[in-house]
């Protein structure tokens, strides 16, 4: 089971911003466990901070923007998704402008910084959201973003153009270890007919070609290709050639649609969670992208505990025989049947409920539940198996209850359903005193939970 991370250290990049032309300076910092990603505006009164969910977007036209209590930080993708793909959980961000510089247009020089200072483990688990089905956003302008259950994070994009210059295209990440090599080096591109208007509405002041691939796919006139020129501080060129106009040629043929990748994992970012899902979006946008990732933080709160994730077909981490070496519970009282996760803070059990369950023939005779306080005992016994698992010579050792709390029941379980335990140390066995959260599920739903603490004894 994985763990949250942060930054070894922090760093520091420098740049202008696109919309603004200002001087930036942009600060990655360590934070604390469950922080997230949050913002700060160092340049304003107060040193105000916004945390980075999709909520907080406000614009997408030319960029992601964020805004929260009025406060705005603007082109804050590229750097999200740097986090995003290279296992950031938690990072404060400070910035002395009211947006991030562009620098090259892509992500590779945050994913470059974010190797020299590397990762730190913390102690808080890493809060995957896992995709159990299919989900999909549209809009009527024929863009569409699926997801769908995988084992890791995964993306395809496709793109049509509306150019007779560049086809449609297609790029596809399977594995987040190749980002800083085969998307972070993408760099954002813009149409030459869409410039124009940008630069007479004063739009991106520090646009340039060492920042951006300019496409000229539509031929002007002279005149008006020399006045854009001039605004842009390049050479004059040829109205009657087409073409793409930048100063480093294009890394890849599908350089635009690899930087589309990058713009939805930094859009995805601001879900707040790593997701296991593969995504595949077609002609894809801040727009759709924020759609989206809203959705997606519907969904997550809807399920806000997820059930782990059970494969029958696997061999278990522990079997019946196992369990029975490490608990002294023997029929009718053992009530966990297999392991089948197991981490230092944590475990996941499973018990099959049948119709021969002796509690069933007096509760109830015509409709058989399986009692609440069973279902709480057979949650401790999960955790007993988490701690004397640890002990050298466990069976000289076993659990008492010394206090429950917070017993919620919320479905009744009978005859045919499989349960399944996941239990979590909320805090380090200390003086043979374990305390833990506990839930059951059947399927995706909870049926119960509950807090509890537990001493760890030594048999007489």
């Amino acid at each position: 089971m994985s763990k949250q991370k942060t930054l070894k250290g922090s760093f520091s990049l420098f740049g202008k911003g696109l919309h603004t032309g200002l001087s930036l300076t942009v600060t990655f910092n360590p934070a604390p466990e469950n922080t997230g990603l949050r913002i700060q505006r160092i340049d304003l009164e107060d040193q105000p901070i916004i945390t980075a969910i999709a909520e907080h977007v406000v614009e997408t036209q030319r960029g992601t923007v964020l805004a929260e209590n009025d406060v705005r930080v603007s082109t804050v993708e590229h750097g999200m998704a740097a986090l995003y793909a290279m296992g950031v959980d938690n990072c404060l961000i400070q910035v002395n402008g009211p947006e991030f510089p562009i620098l090259d247009g892509s992500a590779e020089m945050y994913v470059q910084k974010i190797q020299e200072v590397g990762l730190v483990e913390q102690n808080a688990q890493k809060d995957y959201y896992i995709i159990r089905h299919k989900i999909e956003v549209k809009d009527d302008t024929g863009s569409c973003i699926t997801i769908l259950p995988d084992d890791e994070f995964s993306l395809t994009a496709m793109c049509s153009f509306d150019s007779k210059f560049i086809n449609s295209q297609f790029a596809s990440l399977d594995k987040m270890e190749d980002f800083p090599t085969e998307i972070a080096p993408a760099r954002t591109f813009v149409f030459v007919r869409d410039i124009e208007p940008l630069l007479q509405a004063n739009l991106i002041k520090g646009g340039d070609l060492d920042n951006a691939i300019v496409i000229y796919e539509r031929e002007t006139s002279q005149e008006l290709l020399d006045q854009l020129a001039d605004q842009l501080k390049v050479p004059h060129m040829d109205a009657k050639k087409l073409g793409y106009i930048q100063h480093k040629p294009l890394v890849w043929e599908n350089e635009c649609t690899r930087h589309k990748l990058l713009d939805i994992i930094g859009d995805m970012a601001l879900i707040g969670k790593p997701i296991k899902g593969r995504i595949i979006a077609t002609r894809p946008g801040h727009t759709i992208n924020n759609k989206f990732a809203r959705l997606m933080r519907r969904e997550i709160r809807k399920h806000a505990v997820q059930a782990p994730v059970y494969n029958p077909n696997e061999e278990p981490i522990m079997d019946n025989n196992r369990i029975r070496e490490l608990l002294p519970h023997r029929y009718p009282m053992q009530l966990v049947d297999k392991v089948i996760a197991l981490g230092p803070t944590s475990i996941v059990g499973v018990k099959n409920v049948t119709a021969n369950e002796p509690f069933f023939q007096g509760h109830f005779p015509q409709e058989p539940v399986m009692p609440g306080v069973l279902q709480i005992e057979a949650m401790s016994q999960c955790g007993g198996l988490l701690v004397l698992n640890q002990l050298e010579e466990p069976e000289r050792w076993s659990t008492y209850f010394l206090a429950i709390d917070g017993v919620k029941f919320k479905r009744k379980v009978v005859p045919g359903d499989t349960l399944l335990f996941r239990v979590e140390l909320l805090h380090p066995v200390r003086h043979g005193i374990s305390s833990m959260k506990g839930y059951i599920f059947v399927g995706d739903q909870v049926v119960s939970e509950a807090t509890f603490t537990a001493q760890i004894v030594k048999n007489k």
